[in-house]
């Protein structure tokens, strides 16, 4: 905990945001961050609420021992704060800038609606180390003779990989990109985190021993069965990248694209890559000028909507099947877990339309382009309602409604009825020891749990790992 009576002295202080007019004339990140001080003083709310919610599977997946390092940062003693956020995250300063903190919201103090600002004092903590040197290379001093594969450098994969190399084993990473971090690189938008902060781990991590090779798409360019052969043990963490089809007609129109096809050019254009990725099908995709209409409620969604007014677009409606949500949750039957209310993203408040309940019924166009989308709002079965069609404008439109699973082109097609999937079509795996069906084979992250948050894959990748080391050296002192 803080101070003993901080929740009662000290009052909630958030981060504050460039103007919404400001900041979509950049890609760079918008947040004003706090005063070391003040930070301090928010980690002092953490109260004595004898049981903490925020850390455990309720309100962090990674289990942070929040209470410990709020406690420490309000002591002033930040290295040890640092210390203690490494010993169950590997990369900080991604999850205090992307993660939505579940932690804010089974905090005890959320029953006010005044919560610890949890993700405040993580980014907070993780910055000053790398700005004090404190973040360096631990190379094992040992080495085991043990080689492993990790396909794919999102955040399990980096995660695996980190945990694997400070065990002494020998760690190749396999990206079908040119550069590391998966989603988290080419899905995120700059503008909630620059890449700069996914480069400095990558060197990082290989000072410590891991080797990245780029340009290798596992199944295509390389087959499993290969890596396994020439590996003691192979860890898939190819991500969920497989977009889900809204089921209606006319996304073959011109200006219909799916949600990640457009933030990763986007994304691609920032990081000074070329605009177009060696097996993509898709042109140049520009809100510039343009009627946009995102379909889907979620972060991807999001995303789009604020990459559309920086590319300069006219407009952007959003459109939501699900009922516009309670303004505030009833916390004594849902807290300590995640309510579903309403909330405005930092895109949205950037001008965005929205509408809700409203179903997607086809995208009309003329002369091969689309113009429009066609809606009926829904009834609370999520039925189109007769009689209450209507036509949004539309000169670009992208798909934004999830994903549903990993791509079933590239190494899953290879291995055929070898490598078992579960129902939902993921990379089949339980979480005790992440053992898929083949031998020497082992999932984590969005490839086996299916799409979910960066926090999530960072504990599926340090899990996957312990189990590894085991797997190689019959027992493994490694964190689980």
């Amino acid at each position: 905990m803080g101070k003993v009576t901080g929740f009662l002295e000290i009052d909630r202080q958030e981060q504050k945001y460039q103007p919404a007019s400001d900041r979509i004339r950049h890609f760079r990140e918008f947040t004003l961050p706090l005063a070391e001080t003040e930070v301090e003083r928010q980690a002092a709310r953490c109260m004595d609420c004898g049981i903490p919610f925020c850390h455990g599977p309720t309100g962090c997946p990674v289990n942070n021992q929040i209470p410990d390092w709020n406690d420490l940062v309000y002591q002033g003693d930040w290295d040890l704060a640092l210390r203690n956020l490494h010993s169950t995250n590997n990369f900080p300063e991604f999850t205090g800038r992307v993660c939505p903190a579940p932690c804010e919201e089974a905090c005890t103090l959320n029953l006010e609606d005044v919560p610890v600002n949890i993700k405040t004092v993580e980014q907070a903590i993780a910055d000053k180390g790398w700005n004090e040197g404190w973040i360096v290379p631990e190379p094992s001093a040992t080495k085991t003779g043990k080689a492993v594969a990790i396909v794919g450098s999102g955040p399990a994969g980096m995660a695996a990989a980190q945990q694997l190399a400070r065990a002494g084993h020998t760690v190749h990473v396999y990206e079908r990109e040119p550069k590391a971090g998966g989603l988290l690189r080419y899905g995120i938008p700059d503008f909630k985190m620059e890449k700069k902060y996914i480069d400095r781990r990558v060197a990082q991590m290989e000072a410590e021993g891991v080797t990245f090779h780029y340009g290798v798409n596992v199944g295509v360019t390389v087959s499993l069965e290969e890596l396994s052969e020439r590996h003691d043990a192979v860890i898939l963490c190819a991500g969920s990248e497989r977009p889900r089809d809204p089921g209606v007609g006319g996304m073959e129109l011109e200006g219909c694209h799916w949600a990640m096809d457009y933030l990763v050019q986007q994304n691609r254009r920032v990081g000074g890559e070329p605009e177009i990725g060696p097996d993509s099908l898709v042109g140049p995709i520009w809100a510039a000028g343009k009627h946009v209409v995102v379909i889907g409620g979620g972060d991807t969604a999001s995303d789009c909507v604020g990459t559309a007014f920086r590319q300069g677009a006219l407009s952007v409606t959003q459109l939501d099947i699900r009922p516009i949500p309670p303004l505030k949750e009833d916390k004594l039957s849902i807290w300590p877990y995640w309510p579903t209310k309403f909330r405005t993203s930092s895109s949205q408040a950037e001008g965005a339309e929205r509408e809700f309940s409203a179903a997607t019924l086809a995208l009309v166009g003329e002369d091969g382009h689309v113009t429009g989308v066609k809606c009926a709002r829904v009834d609370e079965k999520r039925r189109p309602i007769e009689g209450t069609e209507f036509i949004l404008r539309a000169d670009l439109v992208m798909a934004a409604i999830g994903f549903s699973g990993p791509r079933l082109d590239t190494f899953i097609a290879a291995a055929g009825d070898k490598l078992e999937l579960d129902g939902r079509t993921n990379v089949k795996a339980n979480t005790e020891d992440y053992k898929t069906s083949l031998p020497n084979v082992f999932a984590a992250g969005d490839v086996r749990k299916g799409q979910s948050l960066v926090v999530w894959a960072i504990r599926e990748g340090r899990q996957a790992a312990r189990s590894v080391d085991e797997f190689l050296m019959g027992s493994s002192n490694l964190p689980r």
